[in-house]
């Protein structure tokens, strides 16, 4: 049977470093869209996304391979795309009209066509009658109307939303959500693709034909799903919440994978080797009644079932997850979550005894053994959290760095192996705490 997809953009051997550092943030994707797709990018945060998006439209070059649009190599800003950002990006001094009619002005479209074409689109989007209202003046979602207006008035080949609900509340989203399916469906947008980036599983297989999933440090696509299914689409059919269920084990089981092989990898008897496992951004709250809730449900519980009775997306409910399994009070197979036996000796203990079990587990892990060993090698037992930064700059996400730290300190001070004295920006050992 012959395939009749027509190559739109295709991305070959892309990789991608930042500053000064080695380690690239993406590496040696390769990934073909193809006319009349609607493909979500789906990864944590800090995995690439917004970075393989950009090499995407032209935005930013690749350090390595290439991309290709109806096989011709980018080299720059590709005119024939748009993105609609997270951040509505509208300028405050102008009317809706005028920030719809910008990008044609910029293109250099006479006065005439520029305010029928602006006219159109904000019809199109549902704001009539608001096209003299300024940016103030209007809620979160019309705003968000306007830039998608913007984004459509120059007729790119291919529309890319990134993040684009993620400010707006649960409602108005969903409302755009569907207005946007709609226009794509009714083929009323003049576009050949859209790629957009998300973070949300139930997001990506309530819109997207195709889900592309990214690893994180460095970012690679480790799986590929095709989402058959009509619109409009049912949240709650036995079908929908198949295939997001899949999707969460896929993700887990990746995650999982990753964090085995980094912890099999360190060799704590020579420093120089250490491999640093990365700390999940994981509040110890949280983690705690995650523990506790799975231990009340017969010790196991579906993630997808549990992120949603929860409602949190998979960038809140996934890093307490891994941070339960690296001190291997939890484990997960197949998109379930299972509390180990020492999860459930852990539950079950005082506040005290407690302290002592997560102190006995977080000395195992190599990024906590490192500080304890600078400290009691200190004459004075204290070092600046700079020191620490900087170093762990070259195994961790720069972006993430500082949230790391302070997942650090609140592990490292609930287990009290270290204090950190916040005025001074320093860590600290206790006397009578000197190993």
């Amino acid at each position: 049977m012959m395939n009749n997809k027509k190559e739109f953009i295709k991305i070959s051997g892309v990789t991608k470093c930042f500053g000064n550092f080695e380690k690239p943030i993406l590496k040696d994707i390769n990934l073909t869209i193809n006319e009349g797709e609607f493909l979500a990018i789906l990864g944590p945060s800090g995995s690439g996304k917004s970075t393989l998006l950009r090499i995407m439209t032209g935005l930013m070059k690749p350090d390595e391979g290439h991309v290709t649009f109806y096989k011709k190599e980018i080299n720059g800003v590709n005119p024939d795309t748009a993105i609609v950002f997270q951040t509505f990006a509208l300028y405050p001094w102008l009317t809706v009209q005028q920030n719809v009619e910008i990008g044609l002005e910029a293109n250099g479209f006479p006065k005439q066509y520029r305010n029928r074409k602006a006219e159109e689109l904000i019809d199109l989007i549902g704001l009539d009658g608001f096209e003299e209202a300024y940016p103030k003046e209007l809620s979160g979602g019309m705003k968000q109307r306007v830039g998608l207006a913007r984004a459509l008035s120059v007729e790119p080949k291919l529309l890319c939303l990134d993040e684009p609900f993620s400010a707006l509340d649960f409602l108005t989203a969903e409302n755009l959500r569907t207005e946007i399916v709609e226009l794509w469906q009714e083929k009323r947008m003049p576009i050949k693709s859209i790629v957009m980036i998300t973070h949300g599983i139930e997001e990506a297989v309530l819109m997207a034909d195709k889900i592309i999933m990214l690893s994180k440090n460095p970012a690679a696509i480790v799986e590929e799903v095709d989402i058959d299914l009509p619109h409009p689409r049912n949240r709650k059919s036995h079908e929908f919440e198949k295939i997001v269920d899949e999707v969460y084990k896929l993700l887990t089981n990746g995650k999982t994978k990753k964090l085995d092989e980094e912890i099999e990898n360190m060799d704590l008897n020579k420093s120089k080797n250490i491999k640093f496992v990365q700390i999940p951004i994981a509040q110890i709250g949280v983690m705690l009644g995650l523990l506790e809730l799975i231990d009340d449900n017969g010790g196991k519980m579906d993630i997808y079932q549990l992120g949603r009775d929860l409602m949190l997306e998979t960038d809140d409910i996934f890093p307490n997850i891994e941070g339960l399994s690296i001190l291997e009070l939890s484990e997960v197979k197949e998109g379930d979550i299972f509390i180990t036996g020492l999860g459930k000796k852990f539950v079950d203990m005082d506040k005290e005894d407690k302290k002592v079990l997560f102190k006995n587990q977080i000395e195992k892990i190599s990024t906590f053994r490192l500080i304890t060993n600078v400290l009691n090698n200190k004459k004075n037992h204290t070092m600046k959290e700079e020191f620490f930064k900087e170093l762990f700059k070259k195994y961790f996400p720069q972006g993430e760095i500082e949230d790391i730290m302070d997942t650090i300190i609140d592990w490292g001070r609930y287990a009290e192996i270290f204090n950190y004295d916040g005025d001074s920006e320093e860590f600290y050992l206790e006397e009578g705490k000197i190993i």
